[in-house]
């Protein structure tokens, strides 16, 4: 008696509901979608992107087997349901009673309403209103007007409402022209368009082949494809690459994708909402300061003779400049954006090499050093002594470190130059690979790399743990490396880099994740770290950086196998990171810096030569300090012409 009071009452909700649940006259706004407005951090417009990209077809435009292709992905019980799926009714209203959240089990109409008339919340009351729409919809039209009307306003990615647009957009052709495989593939997109394009990214392919396959195999299973034709399609259909938007030419483009993610990253905002535009973008980009550091590069660039030498072909700059308040001043991500769609200021695949060391020395001088196997952690300071002679054998608490092949590891100084016993702060000034590789073993390869994670280097950057970890085998961006340089400029206080300071919807405020700031090392400790960095920068490796003013600090590095060159640099203000290499387009491996530019040599400050752990030597001042090489010089020399343009006109 309970039961069928329950279900009776039940009942009656939700006949009241479906009686007070009305279709609205208005679709959602498709027909008044506007640009997205990107601002430079003055206030002036940086850029538009926009309109959305749609355009409506006809039903009977679209293949039939193409239609089939989406119904059988999405609901291949369209043309027999009522509008909605009974079993996605029964999740929902467990979930009401559950108190969780409606997913799933949309039908065409269904998705249609939701995508023309609601939002994209997976509320209980959004789903309920949802499927009632869904069931009055299914009276009032045919359908086939459901379908076409399905097509024309679902997203497909790429800024594309619609299939007339996504067949244009992915394959470059009217709609009328798809086969049943091109037809799968962006029903594929339906799921997810930035899970499944298959140009984003190797995970995106694979699981876009996937699907893929498996609608072609439910259009047999529902008989509407043969085996016989199925049979035909055993290659995935590769669509082209995704176009670059019109007008994002030079370092816009590089800056708009950089806002574009943080704001992906930092708010609930989906791709689909985002493209319907709207949004107005404040954008923490200084736009002279970007337009000098595309000069340097520029500048940089006009010595090389890619022609000429195979040497001056395939490089990759990439450069970014951060305050010490986070903000994302300027960056650098390749000769233009529609030339060259990736960001090498955001690219996570050039090494550190030596300008890492500044982290194993703050962690050293944060966390101190264990001498014993589970003995005491003991205190080093700037003026602990350590061994920098050249092939010094790198030791545990038990005894020297054997590599895999047996061998024992052995650190390599530049120019194979043994300078007896070395502080630590002049280890760090002049760049002396041996004693930085035994103080990350006495600190810890986990504490060092923790010491790094705090300091604003992604724990995604790193690799394995082994003694040239020390030596910077890390692969951050310029723009981390940027902002973790920053932390010790703002006296061991951390924050998060960041490229959008405001977002609004039509002039409504839009509430913007900021991450928190940290302060990960004392004042002490980054005092330390500065000086150091400062005594690199006005007589040591880095030295030619001084010519922009007594307060400069910074330091040079190159990867082990002259395949990378950095200098990261900074003021009281702001910090800026240059890196340099060179990556075969083939086969996407770094190459040799060595003769870059015309010059002998590509060395640079200090990394070293031997155990699969070094580099090329430099060469050897009159002073007796080490010159840098070609990766080195220029790096510096970009991050010196720019910095000498900016402060000028500051």
């Amino acid at each position: 008696m309970l039961f069928l009071f329950c279900v009776g009452g039940l009942t009656g909700v939700l006949s009241f509901l479906y009686l007070q649940t009305d279709i609205p006259d208005d679709l959602n706004e498709f027909a008044t979608q506007q640009d997205n407005v990107y601002y430079w951090a003055d206030g002036s417009e940086m850029a538009r992107t926009g309109p959305v990209n749609r355009q409506e077809v006809p039903l009977d435009k679209v293949p039939e087997k193409v239609q089939w292709a989406v119904l059988a992905a999405e609901n291949a019980s369209f043309y027999s349901d009522s509008g909605v799926s009974p079993s996605g009714l029964m999740r929902a209203l467990t979930r009401m009673v559950t108190g969780g959240e409606t997913q799933g089990g949309s039908t065409i109409t269904q998705q249609y309403v939701k995508n023309a008339y609601l939002n994209q919340e997976q509320t209980f009351s959004r789903k309920l209103t949802e499927m009632f729409m869904a069931i009055k919809l299914d009276d009032r039209m045919d359908k086939e007007e459901i379908l076409e009307r399905y097509l024309n306003t679902s997203w497909f990615g790429r800024g594309t409402y619609g299939i007339q647009r996504a067949a244009y957009a992915y394959y470059g052709k009217d709609v009328s022209k798809l086969n049943v495989s091109e037809g799968a593939m962006l029903a594929s997109l339906l799921k997810g368009a930035g899970t499944f394009d298959p140009t984003l990214g190797a995970k995106n392919h694979r699981r876009a082949e996937e699907r893929w396959k498996w609608i072609l195999d439910r259009m047999v299973d529902i008989g509407k494809l043969s085996k016989a034709e199925r049979a035909k399609y055993t290659k995935f259909p590769e669509p082209k690459a995704p176009p670059k938007a019109e007008g994002l030419t030079g370092q816009v483009g590089y800056l708009v994708e950089t806002a574009k993610a943080y704001v992906a990253s930092h708010t609930d905002i989906s791709d689909a909402d985002f493209d319907l535009g709207g949004y107005q973008i404040h954008t923490t980009f200084d736009k002279s300061k970007v337009n000098e550091l595309a000069k340097s590069v520029d500048k940089m660039r006009d010595g090389l003779d890619p022609k000429s030498r195979k040497e001056d072909r395939y490089v990759r700059i990439g450069a970014a400049s951060v305050t010490t308040d986070g903000r994302i001043a300027a960056l650098y991500g390749g000769p233009g954006y529609l030339e060259q769609g990736f960001n090498d200021a955001n690219a996570s695949n050039v090494p550190a090499g030596t300008s890492f060391t500044p982290f194993v020395y703050a962690a050293a001088l944060r966390d101190g050093v264990q001498l014993e196997r589970d003995g005491a952690r003991t205190p080093v300071s700037p003026t602990s002594l350590y061994d920098g002679n050249d092939k010094v054998a790198v030791r545990t608490p038990e005894g020297p470190y054997w590599d895999r092949n047996g061998q024992i590891v052995r650190g390599t100084n530049d120019g194979h130059r043994s300078w007896g016993q070395v502080t630590l702060r002049q280890s760090i000034v002049e760049s002396i690979n041996t004693p930085m590789m035994q103080l990350g073993m006495d600190v810890g390869l986990d504490r060092v790399r923790k010491a790094s994670v705090d300091a604003g280097l992604l724990p995604s950057s790193f690799g394995d743990r082994v003694p040239a970890f020390s030596l910077g085998t890390a692969t951050p961006s310029s723009i981390r490396m940027a902002s973790a340089y920053g932390t010790f400029a703002a006296g061991g206080k951390h924050t998060p880099p960041y490229s959008v300071t405001g977002l609004t919807h039509r002039g409504e405020r839009v509430p913007l994740e900021k991450q928190a700031a940290t302060r990960p090392f004392s004042q002490e400790v980054a005092a330390q770290v500065n000086e150091a960095l400062h005594g690199a920068a006005q007589s040591g490796t880095a030295r030619t950086a001084s010519v922009i003013g007594p307060d400069v600090a910074g330091k040079a590095g190159t990867e082990q196998d002259n395949t990378s060159s950095w200098f990261v640099g900074y003021t009281k203000e702001m910090s800026t990171a240059v890196s340099l290499s060179r990556l075969d387009p083939k086969t996407q491996e770094l190459l040799p810096l060595d003769g870059l530019g015309g010059s002998g040599t590509g060395s640079t400050d200090g990394t070293p030569g031997t155990s699969g752990i070094g580099g090329t030597p430099g060469t050897p001042d009159p002073a007796g300090t080490t010159t840098p090489g070609a990766g080195s010089t220029y790096a510096v020399d970009i991050w010196t012409r720019y910095m000498k343009a900016v402060t000028s006109s500051s």
